[in-house]
């Protein structure tokens, strides 16, 4: 039997430290929020929550997606933390019948659709699976549904912190997973992540045209 994985994506947050939201930050020519829905939904999720709190009418009003599989969530208690997110979420994906949730944040944009199905293969509705960096557990993560009233449980700003530490996590490698966009700082790490990237593009499709076959050769 096929299993039903609902994706939440947290995009509820200030970002205060940054000086603007960073749901709508772009990279590549994609917003992160728009990013964090389409990774998920190339990994197989359906439905995917998006959570949204601070600035939400400006975070709307830029959304791309016109997928019916995306539901809109409004946590009007988003000044409580990630918790209350988080709750938010997981009553949701209860309430449509989902065997898994899968939750992701907008601006880890080491994240890939390959990345999250790896966490859902993992799982096979009996553990929890994190995903692995600096040493830590961390989210993304997958969480079956008997752990749905736990999320809903939480408070705070600590997030599924806690929920991750147990021994029987299990936990999936993401290199580079510890960087997100917090501060302007991080904005400036993310543009020339952008920039080194499609330098590497540029380079690489150089190299292709250099290769040419016998037969252009001869034309």
């Amino acid at each position: 039997m096929s299993r039903k994985v609902a994706a939440l994506v947290l995009a509820a947050g200030a970002s205060s430290r940054l000086g603007q939201p960073k749901q709508l930050v772009e990279f590549h020519g994609e917003r992160l929020i728009d990013r964090a829905i389409r990774i998920a939904q190339q990994a197989g999720a359906s439905p995917i929550f998006v959570v949204l709190g601070a600035e939400h009418e400006r975070i709307l009003d830029a959304l791309t997606t016109s997928d019916s599989g995306t539901r809109i969530l409004i946590n009007k208690g988003w000044k409580r933390g990630m918790a209350s997110s988080l709750a938010l979420g997981a009553a949701a994906a209860e309430r449509v019948g989902a065997d898994d949730l899968l939750v992701l944040t907008c601006d880890q944009v080491t994240v890939t659709p390959e990345h999250l199905m790896r966490l859902m293969e993992g799982s096979h509705r009996e553990h929890v699976v994190a995903s692995y960096y600096s040493g830590r557990r961390g989210i993304p993560a997958l969480f079956p549904d008997f752990a749905f009233h736990a999320l809903q449980d939480l408070t705070g700003d600590t997030g599924a912190r806690d929920l991750l530490q147990d021994d029987a996590v299990f936990t999936v490698p993401l290199p580079g997973g510890e960087f997100d966009v917090d501060t302007p700082e991080d904005l400036h790490r993310l543009r020339a992540m952008e920039h080194d990237s499609a330098h590497s593009r540029v380079q690489i499709g150089s190299i292709e045209d250099t290769k040419r076959s016998p037969a252009e050769d001869l034309a």
